[in-house]
This record gives C-alpha cells, sequence and structure tokens, in this order.
C-alpha cells in the first residue's frame, strides 16, 4: 500500500494492490452533511485529476498483468456518529477520460 501518491499538484490518497488489482482510492471527509454526502464531491473534475495522477503512477510502477479501478471511501462525521462510505470501482477511465 503506498499513501499519498504525488504527481505535481495533483494526488492519489491510497494506491492498494490485492491480487493483481490496483485501486487508487479517494478519500472524502465532511463534518456534518450540509455540504452534501462526501462520496458525491468526486465530481468529474475530481475524477480527471485521479485518472491523470493514476496514469502517472501506471506509468512508473504498473505491471503488464494488473487491472486498474478508483474507489471512493466518504466519511461523514455529525456529532459523535461516523459513517464510513466505501464505494469500490466508483468510476471508471472511459466514464471520465
Amino acid at each position: 500500500m503506498q499513501r499519498r501518491f504525488r504527481s505535481g499538484h495533483r494526488d492519489i490518497d491510497l494506491v492498494v494492490e490485492r491480487e493483481g488489482t490496483v485501486a487508487f482510492v479517494e478519500v472524502k471527509a465532511r463534518r456534518g452533511s450540509q455540504f452534501g454526502d462526501p462520496v458525491e464531491a468526486v465530481n468529474w473534475s475530481k475524477q480527471r485529476e485521479l485518472i491523470r495522477s493514476a496514469s502517472v503512477w501506471i506509468d512508473r510502477h504498473g505491471r503488464p498483468d494488473d487491472s486498474y479501478r478508483f474507489d471512493v471511501v466518504g466519511v461523514l462525521v455529525e456529532g459523535d456518529r461516523v459513517r464510513v462510505r466505501h464505494v469500490p470501482n466508483a468510476f471508471a477511465l472511459r466514464d471520465s477520460a
């Protein structure tokens, strides 16, 4: 696992690998829901940035047989309650290129 991969001014929060699948993970946290669900904050613009950074990571570290996906983890803190939502394969390369 690699935390905070940087490519210029862009970054990826987590890069994790299991059984030949590499997941590029964006983590969004919010205190309260007044600005919406944290997962929804990963809009097309953020997806495009993640795809660009992931392309750099793949060029540097990728292996020919790996597959890739983009996950989003949303953390919502409301008072003493913390809700974590993991969305595996939240978007695909073809959706945001």
